[in-house]
């Protein structure tokens, strides 16, 4: 018989889109900057086509979920005849410097040890999946989806290499009866759900002609009545002179447990399902093995191939992944990035699931809007009843001057269509209303209208996590403050001067059950509670536009203010909602002893002033006045008692808040004690003279 050099076909690799897509997910979310190796597993079946050979697949699941440890070895599921399951190891990098610096002679050699190890041990005549291990490294560019990969078969080895004797298709080696009862054998044994993806096994034969497949651990009970005895394997290779990679370790196996020099192997493939004889193959392989070659592990090779060529592969997802999807993920990135050294405890769920009403769409409303979403909050209502002028696209970000033509845009609906098209994943919605303030008298006719805006405003707010106040007048702020306060909403103040700002956050409402509670484990008193936007007012709030100039009437304020606000007033809300006590948390200054230091995001202040002319900043803390026309105990308990015919007092009558939080009284007081004090002063003045 004419002998010659047994040549295998390699195996081939592919990559499910659906794997990057995980590998993406799991890295964002779980792994950061950690590269350790990652157990997986991949498929492959027997040939089914004898144009096309079968790959080893990876899918979505052949990685370890999010919620799962990467470390930890994913099981796959079994008894699927067209999956039989290959365990793998995954090495993806963090830079793409680093996977192409990757000694990938050690990282191969290392997993043909396993293989070795594993044949020595009996491992792998328990397990046979084991002998087709696998290896992968990877680079994942998570900003232009593009991963750069490179698969592994690791091989052993013979030294010298085996050579084949005979290899023709099975119908020709065995006879009619042989083969029908091999091919009925064989069709058993697949739909076997306990050996269906079983890849290697024993074919024995007896001296009747019957065929029967075993497990490789029946290799001693098989000698004693076989006629003949072959070693099949599931082969996923098509072509007709050559068999599949499998057979490479298959036969370093069976020369180190069983020492055997001859080997007659079955290369079983399919057509349609069902065992094809005159498809498979059946050679005779001759081993010839040194003296002591066990003691060693022999050379290994398995690089795969890339057009020829010993390179790594590169796809890209880019193009073939939903616009929307691929939008969102991309926002995400700079915030799950975040996670991996610098904020580990970032919340990205209550970010994501923040509902933010935001009362003024101008310049402050919409630099806010951009901040909260770059934040990763995707839903955000903007209430405004004003239209988009000339002057406002140079300072408000989300217009354009298209939004300005023909009379303009209402700002609440233009704003919307803006966040949406910067980022069409955003729950935003637009609300065109305008909000009823106090020294804004109302008549009989407009008492319905206003009436139905202060129970709208009342339902937006209740339906609202947080609440930003961002209107250009005082008294715009008024009536979301007490309905804040009354509903105990976090709530956000931004204003702005020509060159100064105040951000702060507004104190818990008065009547919070919960504040008591946090002022007895913090070991303050409910006389704490920080204050709100109106608490160190003297005095109602009035109306502010009527008999003003024109720079009176808009806020002229220098450009750079109102993104250094609204930054700001956003980094307040993500400090409150990453705060264990939330927005009962106490107020921190900047010497405070829970710095910055302490926690994640930094000291959590109740106000913050800055100055553009003197490029100052400062945090300060006021607590809550017993006599805020907004916010106090009084004015909430009124508002309960009474509801819109309390609010409709406060809009068409000056003083109403005031002579109900004590103002009028405070006021006359210190009339008098300035009459006293001016008294005292012309006396001593008197005093002065006659000396």
């Amino acid at each position: 018989m004419e002998e010659a050099l047994l040549q295998f076909a390699p195996m081939q690799s592919s990559v499910d889109e659906g794997f990057w897509h995980r590998l993406s997910s799991l890295k964002l979310n779980k792994l950061g900057i950690d590269d350790s190796p990652i157990h997986i597993f991949g498929f492959y079946a027997p040939c089914s086509h004898s144009q096309v050979s079968n790959h080893l697949t990876v899918l979505a699941e052949s990685l370890p979920s999010e919620l799962s440890e990467a470390s930890l070895i994913p099981e796959p599921s079994r008894g699927n005849r067209n999956r039989c399951s290959v365990p793998g190891i995954l090495y993806n990098t963090n830079t793409v410097e680093s996977f192409h610096a990757l000694d990938k002679h050690s990282l191969l050699k290392k997993e043909a040890a396993k293989i070795w190890d594993d044949i020595i041990s009996g491992k792998a005549v328990e397990d046979c999946s084991l002998l087709s291990r696998f290896l992968v490294i990877s680079f994942a560019d998570l900003k232009k989806w593009t991963f750069n990969y490179w698969f592994a078969f690791p091989a052993l080895m013979l030294n010298p290499p085996a050579t084949v004797v005979n290899l023709k298709p099975a119908s020709n080696w065995f006879s009619v009866a042989e083969a029908e009862s091999l091919s009925a054998a064989c069709n058993e044994w697949r739909s076997s759900k306990s050996t269906a993806d079983v890849p290697f096994f024993l074919v024995t034969i007896d001296p009747n002609s019957r065929a029967t497949v075993r497990l490789l651990k029946d290799w001693e009970a098989c000698q004693s009545n076989a006629h003949k005895i072959l070693f099949g394997f599931y082969d996923p290779c098509h072509l007709p002179n050559n068999p599949g990679w499998p057979l490479r370790n298959f036969l370093a196996l069976i020369s180190a447990r069983w020492n055997l020099n001859s080997v007659q192997f079955f290369c079983y493939r399919e057509n349609r399902g069902f065992a094809d004889m005159r498809f498979s193959l059946v050679g005779e392989a001759l081993i010839t093995v040194p003296q002591g070659w066990k003691d060693t592990v022999p050379n290994a090779v398995g690089w795969e191939l890339n057009k020829g060529r010993k390179v790594p592969r590169c796809i890209s997802l880019a193009q073939s992944m939903d616009p929307t999807r691929l939008a969102i993920s991309a926002a995400d990135l700079n915030l799950k990035l975040m996670r991996w050294r610098a904020l580990p405890s970032l919340n990205l769920n209550a970010l994501s699931s923040m509902k933010c009403l935001l009362l003024g769409a101008g310049t402050l409303g919409c630099q806010v809007a951009r901040m909260l979403m770059a934040w990763g909050v995707r839903k955000i209502t903007l209430v405004d009843n004003g239209r988009v002028a000339m002057s406002n696209p140079l300072r408000q970000s989300l217009y354009t001057l298209d939004d300005c033509l023909n009379g303009g845009e209402s700002k609440a609906t233009a704003a919307v269509e803006s966040l949406k098209r910067i980022f069409p994943a955003v729950e935003a919605e637009g609300i065109v209303m305008a909000i009823p303030m106090p020294g804004h008298p109302v008549n009989n006719q407009e008492q319905d209208s206003v009436l139905h805006d202060c129970r709208r405003l009342h339902d937006l707010i209740d339906a609202h996590d947080s609440v930003f106040l961002l209107t250009d007048t005082r008294e715009s702020r008024w009536l979301p403050t007490l309905l804040c306060a009354n509903t105990n909403k976090i709530t956000i103040t931004a204003a702005l001067g020509f060159d100064s700002f105040l951000v702060m956050r507004h104190g818990a409402g008065p009547l919070s059950h919960a504040h008591n509670f946090s002022a007895e484990t913090t070991n303050s008193s409910p006389a704490d509670r920080l204050g709100c936007y109106f608490c160190n007012d003297v005095v109602a709030p009035t109306d502010s536009t009527s008999n003003r100039t024109l720079d009176q009437q808009c806020t002229v304020t220098r450009p750079g203010l109102a993104p250094i606000a609204s930054a700001l007033a956003v980094e307040l809300l993500i400090g409150i909602l990453h705060h264990p006590q939330g927005i009962f948390a106490e107020a921190d200054i900047n010497n405070s002893a829970t710095g910055a230091t302490e926690k994640p995001l930094g000291i959590l202040p109740h106000q913050i002033r800055g100055s553009l002319s003197q490029f100052s900043q400062m945090t300060l803390l006021g607590y809550s006045s017993s006599s805020c026309t907004a916010c106090s105990h009084t004015v909430v308990s009124e508002y309960r008692n009474q509801g819109m015919e309390f609010i409709l007092q406060a809009i068409n009558h000056p003083t109403y808040l005031e002579d109900l939080t004590g103002l009028t009284e405070l006021m006359k007081s210190a009339t008098l004690l300035s009459l006293d004090w001016d008294k005292e002063n012309d006396e001593e003045d008197d005093d002065c003279l006659e000396i």
